[in-house]
């Protein structure tokens, strides 16, 4: 039997659904709206053995538990970074137990493939009274370690602050592969309904395990993990306390098509057809880096090779006056006519003939730059784009025969655009409709309980633009009447490439500063961010300028602020930056 594919968000639907079984043994798993107000966790400890919650876990409704086993204290290092095999240094992660099940094991009738919502949960012997849903990139697929770590080479993660995290492949197996996309509930479960079915067992293996539920619960993750906290924001906002949303993918599917129509674009000026790359070389690329920083990097009060104050750059920076048109052969140091046109294009985002906007801007930024602003712009639209956008976001599939490498090259923006609001009978809910936020500017159930949300984006993300995120936040401040900043708060990343990377201070903690507002009330109004050069012990970013102090800091400002320098400070540090 297929389940409802109503989009009323859980849990106030649970009787609705074919799983209700499931849920309904859970219902004590749901916190009241009134246990929400800022106060701590309260830590407690498991003594046991960690094979023996397998016995301790059997039984849960819809549930297979397959292993439970001991990780020792120092198997599992925070921070560090692999050199020829070996993690150097770093912090040793506390023992803990590793349990891993799947929950809905089925058969698609459609495909005739084996599905289910695989996941791990490590638990802390020494629990802090938290559980951490972590929410995974790309298309899922995996069930990465549930560490619950975020930022450039992370120095912590939740695992490591005691946290019970669990993490998930979000109901398909294709490690990455968009296949799943031919099965209609395998789309539901990528998009939100894998969320659903796990956070009430999640519960209810910590009650089994450590006597009481979570006092506190958080989501986090970037990229499409970003989304996934989001859409726990508005689906699932009884469950949850805190949400971490890094560079999430608002509306995904319309930035997936924006990527395949970007590679056409550059494509018309590529020297190579088969390598994207060569529309917009790394040399081009260092050029249009350098005059962004010439008009901007000392508006800020500082020219230490970061733009602070990206919405003033906007209006300094002009593509067409400020970098060097080429009169003679491209040899990097300037960009054809066609160039120009081409990237102030994608820069300004696609928009239908009737002036419908398809997917946002971007802002100029020196990151772009970075390797992985050049991997999400030449290489993923087609090894990734084409999948997401032929195989899941539309009703019915592509025949990727057809549709794959350069078959979508030859399709109008307006037929790409009309994929992601496609439906069938099989396939009755839209991409659109399954893989947004509910009614994203009316968060009133996460706030009315004390729940919070911290973002964090890169403004040089090439994917999923860091507009979009200012952009839904002034639209939540528009709904809340100018507060939107009491329950939820922007962070950009200036110089950060997607979710890491890039010429910037891209190492941080955002965890602490969400609990800290979640159960002390005490709102973030600076995160410092620290540089990732040699002898900083976290993984090294290459992308640093040679000039930066390896362990520079700056402060990441609640967006509209921005870091200022104050006069006669130091320029590697950030106590010399204040957020106005």
């Amino acid at each position: 039997m297929r389940r409802r594919t109503d989009t009323t968000p859980l849990p106030t639907r649970l009787a609705a659904t074919p799983c209700a079984p499931l849920l309904a043994a859970l219902l004590l798993a749901v916190p009241s709206l009134a246990a929400a107000q800022p106060r701590a966790a309260v830590p407690a400890s498991f003594e046991g053995d960690c094979a023996s919650l397998l016995a301790t876990l059997s039984g849960l409704p819809g549930t297979t538990i397959t292993a439970a086993t001991t990780i020792p204290a120092g198997a599992v290092m925070a921070g560090g970074r692999q050199v020829d095999g070996r993690h150097v240094g770093g912090e040793a992660v506390a023992a803990h137990c590793r349990v891993l099940g799947t929950v809905n094991e089925r058969t698609s009738p459609v495909d005739g493939r084996a599905y289910g919502i695989d996941f791990e949960m490590r638990l802390p012997l020494r629990w802090n009274g938290r559980f951490f849903h972590q929410g995974n990139g790309g298309l899922d697929g995996s069930v990465l370690p549930a560490l619950a770590e975020f930022g450039g080479g992370p120095v912590t993660g939740g695992l490591h602050q005691g946290f019970a995290v669990l993490s998930s492949n979000a109901g398909n197996r294709d490690r990455g592969e968009a296949n799943f996309g031919a099965d209609p509930q395998a789309r539901l479960d990528y998009g939100y309904q894998a969320v659903g079915s796990l956070t009430p067992v999640a519960r209810e293996i910590i009650r089994r395990v450590y006597g009481k539920l979570p006092d506190r619960s958080y989501f986090g993750g970037c990229s499409n993990g970003g989304r996934h906290a989001l859409v726990a924001a508005t689906r699932y906002a009884a469950w949850y306390d805190g949400i971490l949303a890094g560079a999430p993918a608002f509306t995904l599917p319309m930035s997936s098509v924006a990527q395949l129509w970007g590679a056409q674009r550059y494509l018309s000026v590529a020297t190579d057809p088969a390598n994207l790359g060569t529309a917009f070389t790394p040399a081009e690329r260092r050029t249009v880096a350098r005059a962004i920083l010439n008009r901007c990097d000392a508006l800020d009060g500082a020219a230490d090779g970061i733009v602070q104050d990206t919405a003033r750059c906007q209006a300094a920076f002009d593509l067409r006056r400020d970098v060097p048109s080429c009169t003679g052969a491209r040899d990097g140091s300037c960009l054809t006519e066609a160039q120009k046109d081409v990237v102030a294009s994608i820069y300004a985002g696609p928009a239908l003939a009737d002036g419908r906007r398809v997917y946002s801007s971007f802002p100029y930024d020196p990151g772009l730059s970075a390797a992985n602003w050049a991997l999400w712009e030449f290489t993923l639209p087609e090894a990734r784009s084409t999948f997401s956008v032929g195989m899941i976001f539309k009703a019915p599939p592509e025949s990727m025969t057809e549709f794959d490498r350069r078959g979508f090259a030859t399709r109008p923006l307006e037929t790409l655009a009309s994929y992601p609001t496609s439906t069938t009978p099989l396939y009755p809910v839209a991409a659109m409709s399954f893989m947004n936020p509910v009614n994203p500017t009316d968060l009133s159930a996460l706030r009315d309980r004390g729940g919070r949300i911290l973002l964090y984006h890169g403004v040089s993300d090439a994917v999923f633009s860091v507009n979009t995120s200012i952009n839904w936040f002034r639209d939540l401040d528009a709904a809340q009447g100018g507060r939107a900043a009491e329950f939820a708060r922007v962070f950009p990343v200036p110089g950060m490439a997607h979710c890491s990377a890039g010429p910037a201070t891209d190492q941080f903690d955002a965890i602490t500063p969400l609990v800290r507002w979640v159960e002390e009330g005490i709102a973030p109004d600076r995160i410092v961010a620290s540089a990732r050069g040699p002898g900083t012990g976290g993984a090294l970013n290459a992308e640093l300028p040679a000039d930066w102090a390896p362990n520079r800091t700056r402060p990441l400002c609640p967006y509209p602020q921005v870091a200022r320098f104050v006069e006669g400070g130091n320029l590697e540090d950030a106590g010399s930056f204040a957020c106005r």
